[in-house]
């Protein structure tokens, strides 16, 4: 009878008798199997678990009992506030400096189920220390298969919370895992351990230790294994040791050390995934470039080694019903390598641009997003590239479509920056003229009161030199965009920037040798809100201001 055995049990447990005690605990763990739910109702309702945190001694040999009756109730969620109420955390955690593996397990696993989906109690546990403690379990006990288990699958819940990641990165715990992994050989024990790495890996000193610790070496052996199995495992455990090898590319220093120059064993293997057949070997090793593209000196290097006609060759491969995936990592390497002013030329003249523009038709945001900003990267300060660009009459008119695409506002501000980039590289009036045409020029307006200062920068830039050059063709345009108007709520604006009053001044000034905008200048009385901008802190500002007034003092 449950009940006896509760009241037998709460006498034993004041008087600590084992023999008798031991028998209560037995009796209670097998009610527990039979009915869960309902012998932790009659637990809760008999205030025994008040009593177990007296019980939960090193000394007791009734302990590993206790801890496991706790772990029991807990995995049901109504009993876990009880318990923690009980005061059984503190004990638990003392537990874990036991020698006793079977104490060690039941302790883990109470503790586990008593925290379970909560981070204020995992954060709680964190405090008290005990990720410094279950590394050296781990490691003491790594031939106990239960007890490792244990550790993985507390780890994979802590390694979740932000604050136990500055923990983790002071003990061994990359060591110790790396160790593990290279005994597993079956897939689920492999799996355990890569949801416990993925996690701990987004940690910048976390990566650098696994890669010290010989992780890659492993995740290249999985990948080789597994490239030509169709087994569904297989096919998720090359996806996993992959996209974690990405991963481990995220940090500078692990990424740098990796590189080693561009002469690393790591480095030309990924580079042989990228001809591979296998989709997600393409796409990681895509993905590695652009993260091994995040400094100038790899860049070049990179470029000089030919790595550009290998992605040329894999976007070629995806150009009809290609894997969006595999274009968007592709185009982010190229984009990542186009930075650097050296790569430019060269990478035009390899034909990058006529590859790119073989996916103006997509019709995904994420592939159009990275295909603006190449496209963008490879014409800074290239007027041959930008006017060449600048005339295509299919890409423009794309352009001035993806300008209007409100629902993703990365490839609206990518196709007004490119727009702009178009004019202010080239400097062409034929450029400004497919512009016009195509109806780019109220983007370019708007623009100008865009959020960022940069763009904002890059519009007004553009439209003084529409102004300079093609004033004729525009006029309309920028009337009906209401440019001036806007142009005199920059310079009225006290937030304004400095350079965004001075381009603004500029632009005004440009905007003198048509008779309907200039009017629209004299109407809204520029002068007196320029004149004010004559004593502005800035220098550059305050001169500008002065050549304004003169200017449309001159005129009026």
């Amino acid at each position: 009878n449950l009940s006896d055995t509760l009241k037998k049990l709460k006498i034993t447990a004041v008087d600590k008798t084992e023999d008798s005690l031991e028998g209560c605990l037995d009796c209670l763990l097998q009610a527990l199997t039979q009915n869960n739910i309902e012998t932790s109702e009659k637990i809760q309702a008999s205030g025994i678990l008040q009593l177990f945190a007296s019980l939960l001694t090193p000394q007791s040999s009734c302990t590993a009992k206790v801890a496991n009756i706790i772990a029991e109730v807990a995995k049901n969620e109504f009993m876990r506030t009880p318990c923690v109420d009980a005061g059984l955390i503190s004990p638990l955690v003392q537990l874990l400096n036991s020698k006793d593996q079977e104490v060690l397990l039941q302790t883990g696993r109470a503790l586990g189920n008593v925290c379970y989906d909560s981070h204020s109690l995992q954060s709680q546990l964190i405090n008290m220390g005990v990720i410094p403690t279950l590394v050296t379990l781990l490691g003491v006990h790594c031939h106990n298969a239960a007890l490792t288990e244990m550790c993985l699958v507390a780890f994979g819940n802590l390694a979740e919370l932000e604050s136990s990641k500055e923990q983790f990165a002071s003990t061994n715990i990359a060591e110790e895992l790396v160790k593990l992994f290279k005994k597993q050989v079956e897939h689920d024990k492999r799996e355990m351990i890569f949801e416990v790495l993925a996690p701990l890996a987004e940690n910048d000193a976390i990566k650098l230790q696994l890669v010290e610790a010989g992780l890659v070496e492993c995740l290249l052996e999985i990948v080789q294994e597994k490239v030509d199995s169709d087994k569904e495992d297989d096919v998720a455990e090359l996806k996993t040791a992959s996209d974690l090898m990405v991963l481990l590319l995220l940090g500078d220093e692990s990424m740098q050390k990796l590189f080693e120059g561009g002469k690393g064993n790591v480095f030309q293997r990924v580079l042989s995934w990228i001809p591979s057949n296998n989709h997600q070997l393409q796409l990681a090793g895509a993905l590695a470039i652009a993260n091994f593209a995040r400094n100038d000196g790899n860049c070049i290097h990179m470029v000089d080694s030919g790595i550009v006609e290998n992605l040329m060759a894999l976007l070629d491969r995806h150009v009809e019903d290609g894997n969006v995936t595999v274009q968007h990592a592709a185009l982010s390497a190229l984009r990542n390598l186009a930075i650097p002013v050296v790569n430019k030329a060269k990478m035009l003249s390899a034909g990058v641009t006529e590859t790119v523009l073989k996916f103006l038709k997509s019709e995904m945001p994420p592939v159009q997003f990275k295909l603006l900003g190449t496209l963008r990267m490879l014409i800074d300060a290239q007027a041959e590239a930008a006017e060449q660009l600048g005339k295509n009459v299919k890409l423009v008119e794309r352009l001035v479509e993806w300008c209007e695409a409100k629902d993703h506002a990365g490839v609206m501000g990518e196709s007004n920056r490119l727009l702009s980039a178009l004019i202010r590289h080239s400097k062409s009036k034929d450029v400004i003229k497919a512009i016009v045409q195509s109806g780019g020029i109220k983007h370019l307006v708007t623009m100008a009161t865009s959020e960022h200062v940069i763009m904002q920068n890059e519009a007004l830039v553009a439209l003084a030199l529409i102004a300079a050059l093609e004033l004729g063709t525009a006029e309309k345009d920028l009337e009906s965009a209401k440019l001036v108007q806007i142009l005199h709520r920059l310079l009225a604006d006290e937030r304004s920037a400095p350079e965004i009053k001075y381009n603004s001044m500029v632009l005004t000034c440009a905007l003198i040798g048509s008779e309907s905008l200039y009017k629209e200048v004299q109407d809204l009385a520029f002068l007196d809100v320029v004149s004010k901008l004559r004593s502005h802190e800035n220098k550059s500002v305050a001169q500008q201001a002065s050549l304004t007034e003169q200017r449309l003092a001159v005129e009026s």
